[in-house]
């Protein structure tokens, strides 16, 4: 099976040492959602960028998007620093997706910060309750225009509705859907909430789909697993608006990494190979401007 050029969108690193940083979702006393005690294998040890240049050596792996990883650090900030550093030092990551409280009446302070390293692209805020539909949340959601930046989003099928009308109300922010809307059930009643749940999303222009994390939701998957949430994914949004990624190391809890990009090109295979270009680095090259 020939490797296709893979801009990886979906990576995190980090140092559990790290003075300025602290990464909240892999504490020793932290059971996430859907992964439960298994994320805590990942904070007995460091995933930097030399890490991931050796780890895909292989995976003709070009370029590398960082989306935030450090939670609760005083200072969101110092990641894109750190990031910036590492990027300097090895090439990697090409992008960062920073973190930023997007209800905060001072972010705007922050994403200026943020925006003095190069390789600031945008932001992930990991927001709670009905977060979509709140002025304060709209306030600083329309910052991102100002500073040429896009927003991350880990929104479920129940929500597409309200992110529909988001990126209706902002069309010039480009929004991405992770990890394809974050399934996180594998039987056919599911499927169907969440497959219309995408058909909303990808309603709105400016919104692309992230094909990424599905072995949190399905630990045992194989190919033939994942294969509807991919198609479906493409189906409703085009290749056009379709980027891969892999969600490492997070990922790494339940396969290995030329497992899931194999997996991901066995799938697409009957594309014409500019769809699957497009699909694979393409899209993202042009979305995140690298």
């Amino acid at each position: 099976m020939s490797k296709l050029d893979f801009v990886d969108t979906h990576v995190h690193f980090y140092d559990m040492q790290q003075p300025d940083l602290h990464y909240a979702h892999w504490q020793p006393d932290v059971d996430p959602p859907m992964i439960g005690k298994q994320m805590r294998k990942l904070g007995e040890r460091n995933f930097v960028a030399e890490d991931f240049v050796a780890l895909t050596r292989e995976a003709n792996v070009t370029k590398a998007v960082h989306v935030q990883a450090a939670i609760g650090s005083p200072d969101p900030v110092m990641e894109t620093k750190w990031l910036q550093e590492a990027s300097d030092r090895t090439g990697f990551p090409h992008a960062v997706i920073a973190y930023a409280d997007l209800r905060d009446a001072a972010v705007e302070e922050v994403l200026a910060r943020h925006c003095e390293y190069p390789i600031m692209r945008g932001i992930r805020d990991f927001s709670h309750g009905d977060y979509l539909v709140e002025p304060d949340f709209h306030r600083g959601f329309a910052l991102l225009e100002k500073y040429n930046l896009r927003s991350s989003v880990a929104v479920q099928w129940h929500d597409m509705e309200k992110l529909r009308a988001l990126a209706g109300k902002y069309p010039n922010v480009p929004i991405v859907v992770d990890h394809a809307g974050v399934p996180a059930a594998r039987n056919s009643e599911y499927f169907g909430r969440w497959a219309q749940g995408i058909t909303t999303a990808a309603q709105a222009e400016s919104v692309v789909m992230k094909i990424s994390g599905l072995g949190m939701g399905d630990h045992n998957w194989t190919v033939d697993s994942i294969r509807p949430y991919v198609l479906r994914c493409i189906e409703a949004f085009g290749t056009e608006r379709v980027i891969f990624a892999t969600n490492w190391p997070v990922d790494s809890l339940f396969s290995d990494y030329d497992t899931i990009v194999d997996a991901y090109t066995e799938i697409v295979a009957d594309f014409t190979v500019d769809e699957q270009s497009a699909m694979f680095s393409k899209n993202a090259e042009a979305l995140y401007e690298i």
